[in-house]
């Protein structure tokens, strides 16, 4: 079981796939780890491309699988929207906003770079508490139920790394560099403060 040491927020738009496919690994995995989006709204795929499903954060997961099933229950359990609440709801009961939460994490991890803006643009918006640091990391990860499993391994391993590190502040470049070599895929890093 690895160290728990370190708490871990986990955040893609909606809430929805690749943030939670992550949280629940981690979570299975023995880590803190909380998840969020960052977007307005809590968008998801439609009948057609330009009709999405839009919902408020408040909305429970269990409501928009009520939602979607009444719509079409076919369509979104062959699309794996159906599959996907299904899961998201057994973690915690609805999506949350990042730019909402009052908690303090020790690593952010974004699952893509609008994500990772939005991210770095709250922390530079508000005035720092106190000195505490995050470390801000960016992980591209694409927006389908197969890349959220992969990049649910890949922050794994990452945070595991990151756990084990015995000054996470001054290994943090050097590891996060081994890492970008080995997963092959770009990462954005920045420290800000609470």
């Amino acid at each position: 079981m690895p160290s728990s040491s370190l708490s871990v927020a986990v955040v893609c738009s909606s809430n929805m796939n690749r943030s939670m496919e992550a949280h629940a690994f981690l979570s299975k995995k023995g880590f803190r780890v909380k998840s969020f989006g960052t977007g307005d709204k809590v968008k998801l795929p439609g009948m057609a491309a330009d009709r999405p499903n839009v919902y408020d954060f408040s909305c429970t997961y269990d409501e928009i699988y009520q939602d979607l099933q009444s719509k079409d229950k076919s369509f979104y359990t062959q699309n794996g929207l159906l599959h996907m609440l299904d899961r998201n709801r057994r973690i915690k009961t609805r999506p949350e906003r990042f730019q909402s939460s009052t908690e303090k994490f020790d690593v952010v991890i974004t699952c893509e770079e609008r994500v990772y803006d939005q991210v770095v643009e709250y922390f530079e918006s508000r005035t720092p508490v106190d000195s505490a640091t995050v470390h801000v990391i960016n992980i591209d990860i694409q927006d389908n139920h197969e890349e959220a499993t992969i990049g649910a391994f890949i922050i794994c391993e990452l945070i595991t790394m990151m756990s084990n590190a015995e000054d996470l502040d001054n290994e943090i470049d050097s590891l996060l560099h081994s890492y970008e070599a080995k997963c092959n895929r770009a990462i954005l890093h920045c420290v800000l403060f609470y």
